[in-house]
């Protein structure tokens, strides 16, 4: 639980935070912001996802003890990735007096890149070994960091590439301080060791990789798209609903993906490869039941969200972008925390990287296509027609041949049924006005899907919190 409460308020300060910088950059600056932590997060998926996917996959409890050179050789492999990038950064910043400010924001998307893979990886840590309360305080403490650093360098500075920086400070900052709670006895992996799991690490985790690189150029590309085509302050008004759209379902995603995920590794270490495929399967319901009320949910209560929450700067701008993407959105998190944990498992991710592939050329097609006669929405329509595409993929390969996954299907109709119930009654309450709309959406959606929830016990939500109840009743009753 305590997991989850993390990921729900990083979710909340997250948002907070950039609406915030939106406000006080303004669309152009905030176009150049959100470019450059695109670029950012481009390099810290090429150069440290490999890694943090081989720890969710490879470390736990019982490797922390029986084959203690697993955590040595992932320590050991980020060292050398990030000196190696403060190295890249150095290198931007002698290049300033040729390149002018575009290097000074190079060398802090590249910084900043190093302070996201190491925060990401004591995090991964955290996860793998079930530490619940670690993983709240590493949250909230680079949420602290980030809502103080970004705010007050971008009030102060109104420089976007400071912003950048800033937000690369405060998650080193947090990684840095919470480590020792993370930290393993030493040991000195042999040679054959460590380049054996380096070759399996990297085995595992290259498609991977490959897939989430394409998966973060392709917004980066239509960012750049929309710059070129309609200037700065046009690619600031796609990014903050881009932003916000991602946040909010990747958000959604993660938080289950962090538990979710490691008990299909912990059931596989316990039960073998059958038993992991089947809690595979359990989390596929789990996703699908939580993700598909909240898109409904958000779609009816976008336009009170943009009266109430969007600076005015960007205001009609939001939902038109957010709209048309928000189906890519959500196919985006469902590929990503409920398929690719499939072939996670399996330990074959080649087909994610086919995926993400079809993706990437359906969007440029898309956007080739579209960006003319429907202008810069033509592009965010393409992007969601590049998800779209990825997700089918994806899900024909898992759900498909002798191998397929044989998911709940019971459970998966029952949360379909049971949103469209939720958006009948929510639907006629979004015009009201907008603080009222947000309640009563809000409160009446909640209701209708939770009691179709308690009813049909969809994803076995109701035994799930049966189960943490009744070890407390009998105390509480005395």
């Amino acid at each position: 639980m305590a997991v989850i409460a993390a990921y729900v308020v990083n979710a909340v300060l997250n948002l907070a935070l950039g609406l915030l910088l939106a406000q006080i950059l303004g669309p152009a600056d905030f176009g150049r912001f959100a470019l450059g932590l695109a670029g950012s997060v481009v390099l810290t998926t090429l150069f440290f996802e490999w890694l943090r996917l081989s720890a969710t996959r490879f470390y736990s409890e019982r490797v922390r003890g029986e084959e203690p050179w697993i955590r040595a050789v992932l320590d050991r492999a980020y060292a050398t990735t990030a000196l190696c990038l403060v190295a890249a950064a150095l290198l931007c910043l002698a290049g300033r007096p040729l390149a002018g400010p575009p290097a000074t924001l190079a060398a802090a998307a590249v910084a900043t890149a190093v302070g996201i893979g190491l925060f990401d990886y004591q995090t991964t840590l955290a996860r793998a070994r079930f530490i619940g309360h670690l993983y709240l305080k590493l949250i909230l403490v680079k949420s602290g960091f980030a809502l103080v650093f970004t705010v007050a360098t971008a009030w102060v500075t109104g420089d976007a590439t400071a912003v950048i920086a800033a937000a690369g400070v405060s998650q080193f900052l947090a990684a840095l301080l919470i480590h020792r709670g993370l930290t393993d006895p030493r040991h000195r992996p042999a040679a054959e060791h460590g380049r054996a799991w380096l070759r399996t690490f990297v085995a595992y985790g290259l498609p991977l990789i490959a897939a989430n690189v394409v998966y973060q150029l392709m917004p980066f590309a239509n960012r750049s798209a929309i710059a070129a085509v309609g200037g700065f302050a046009e690619s600031g008004y796609f990014s903050l609903a881009s932003d916000i759209g991602t946040r909010i379902f990747g958000t959604l995603g993660a938080a289950l993906d962090v538990l979710l995920f490691q008990l299909a590794v912990r059931a596989e270490e316990e039960g073998g490869r059958a038993e992991g495929e089947r809690q595979v399967a359990r989390n596929v319901a789990v996703v699908a039941a939580l993700i598909l009320p909240s898109a409904a949910g958000f779609w009816a209560v976008l336009p009170a969200v943009e009266a109430i929450a969007v600076p005015e700067a960007f205001r009609g701008h939001f939902g038109a972008y957010l709209l048309p993407m928000l189906p890519g959105l959500v196919a985006f998190a469902a590929m990503n925390y409920a398929l690719n944990p499939i072939f996670q498992i399996r330990r074959r991710t080649v087909p994610v990287i086919a995926a993400a592939l079809l993706g990437a050329a359906v969007n440029l097609v898309a956007l080739l296509a579209l960006a003319t006669p429907l202008g810069p929405v033509g592009i965010a329509v393409a992007q969601t027609l590049g998800f779209l595409a990825a997700f089918g993929f994806l899900a024909l390969r898992a759900l498909s041949g002798p191998g397929r996954l044989h998911l709940p299907w019971r459970d998966l109709a029952a949360a379909t049924l049971a949103t469209l119930a939720m958006l009948a009654v929510v639907w006629p309450l979004r015009g009201l006005p907008p603080w009222l709309a947000l309640s009563a959406c809000i409160g009446s959606g909640v209701t209708i899907y939770g009691g179709f929830v308690w009813l049909l016990d969809i994803a076995g939500l109701r035994s799930a919190i049966l189960e943490r109840v009744r070890p407390n009743l009998p105390a509480a009753a005395e």
